[in-house]
């Protein structure tokens, strides 16, 4: 991306000059939208691109803060110290960031951002929605946020693409909708991740489970037992993916694959894929069951597809099947049992004329163990169940439960309360986690409860 781009240089959308700023030069309102807009405006006529192009992030941060102090003595404002500082900051954000969302991206609290139009942004803090002061000019000066986003990592959004799936330079996933879809106007959800990936202790910690539960999962992923993680929105997959994938050798080649790429691995060996969409002319897309069969051609020893949601379940499962153990991938599903149905109608997507009873086997062959995530009443994210994949018995893929969450009540201030418990059932795979020099005590397997 070019520096003009980056630093907004279309400046459409924006209102024409006003009246000088108000003395909360913080507050969103019109008087202090148009004397940033006429500020930015200015600039972009004044910058000399060529001689900035070199400069690192902060000089060229410095340098615009040079440029707007000047422009604010030829404009004449009278700004105390607060309110210049504030209108510089806000003048950096719309030049080199996201504008009014670079506070939300800079605050580590704040998970996710949802933008209801220009006029509403919502974020989630600790589970919980809150309604923030934040606000953009317009429906134009946020279509420029979006645009800016989504054209850095080679998307596009018009009326001919009007949905579009990116991610920030911090992994976060985007995803963005505009009329006439979005009968309101243009729609933005960030969904973000921690700068530094979370590890099993932390959701230790964060009571999403048990001790015993985490060591089982750890053990799993470096056995080589391929595991789906099943749940709803929001309750932790991708981050539990994450963290699973943690356990995986550094000696192993592992191939990811994702719609808007998310996953952070922390292995020096690894390759990572993305799916692309259709250009303007309906040419081109690359889907994630291409990028399967693709990968299997690339010498993996583990596949990690980000998410199963159609054609390419039986591309995946063929492929845990036919030597590359370990692979992990997540679907979304209420339950271990309907992460089973949900795979089942997925390989009927593929367009192969599988037998019912064949698809199950498919899938009873290839998955080892399915860890269910749910997000709670008080927003709080648990493994609510670890379930092995035993056979099948008739036409039924048969499941045992190995760990389990049963939810007692809710506290006076809304907070979950319940016990996490191993039900007493040895896994069938315990020779495989013993041939593999993985040595867990047997007490894991006890039926203790562990309150929350």
């Amino acid at each position: 991306m070019s520096l003009r781009e980056r630093l907004g240089a279309s400046a459409q959308g924006f209102p024409p000059a006003g009246d000088p700023v108000p003395e909360d030069a913080g507050a969103p309102t019109r008087a202090y939208q148009d004397t940033k807009a006429r500020i930015h405006q200015v600039l972009l006529g004044r910058l000399d691109l060529e001689a900035m192009e070199n400069l690192s992030p902060e000089n060229l941060k410095e340098e615009l803060r040079q440029m707007v102090e000047r422009l604010l003595l030829e404009e004449n404002l009278v700004l105390n110290a607060s309110e210049r500082r504030n209108l510089v900051r806000d003048i950096q954000y719309e030049m080199l960031g996201f504008g009014p969302l670079e506070p939300l991206l800079a605050d580590p609290t704040v998970s996710d951002i949802l933008v209801n139009t220009y006029h509403q942004v919502y974020v989630e803090r600790r589970g919980r929605l809150e309604l923030t002061d934040i606000k953009f000019t317009d429906d134009d000066h946020l279509m420029k946020i979006i645009d800016k986003i989504v054209s850095r990592v080679g998307r596009r959004i018009d009326e001919s693409s009007p949905m579009v799936d990116a991610r920030l330079p911090d992994g976060s996933r985007v995803n963005a909708i505009i009329p006439p879809l979005a009968i309101d106007g243009p729609i933005l959800s960030i969904r973000r991740f921690a700068t530094v990936p979370l590890k099993l202790s932390n959701l230790i910690e964060y009571r999403s489970l048990s001790d015993e539960m985490a060591q089982f999962i750890g053990a799993l992923s470096q056995a080589k037992i391929n595991i789906l993680i099943s749940g709803g929105t929001g309750s932790g997959k991708t981050t539990l993916l994450n963290i699973l994938s943690a356990f995986i050798s550094t000696t192993e080649r592992i191939v990811t694959i994702e719609d808007a790429a998310e996953l952070q691995l922390q292995q020096p060996h690894v390759v990572r894929l993305e799916t692309r969409p259709p250009n303007i002319e309906g040419r081109g897309e690359v889907t994630q069951r291409a990028l399967v069969r693709n990968a299997l051609r690339m010498r993996p020893d583990r596949i990690v597809l980000g998410e199963v949601r159609g054609a390419e379940a039986l591309d995946m499962l063929q492929a845990m099947n036919t030597g590359h153990e370990g692979s992990m991938t997540t679907v979304h599903a209420n339950s271990p049992r309907d992460a089973l149905a949900r795979l089942e109608s997925m390989i009927a997507m593929a367009g192969v004329d599988l037998p019912a009873k064949a698809a199950r086997a498919q899938v009873a062959s290839a998955i080892g163990v399915i860890i269910q995530e749910s997000r709670m009443s008080d927003g709080t994210r648990k493994l609510t169940s670890i379930q092995e994949v035993t056979g099948m018995e008739g036409e039924t893929v048969t499941l045992q439960e190995i760990f389990i969450f049963r939810q007692t009540g809710v506290g006076p201030n809304g907070a979950v309360e319940g016990h996490f418990t191993a039900t007493g059932v040895r896994p069938r795979c315990w020779d495989r986690l013993i041939t593999r020099g993985i040595n867990l005590p047997q007490t894991l397997f006890e039926p203790v409860r562990h309150e929350v």
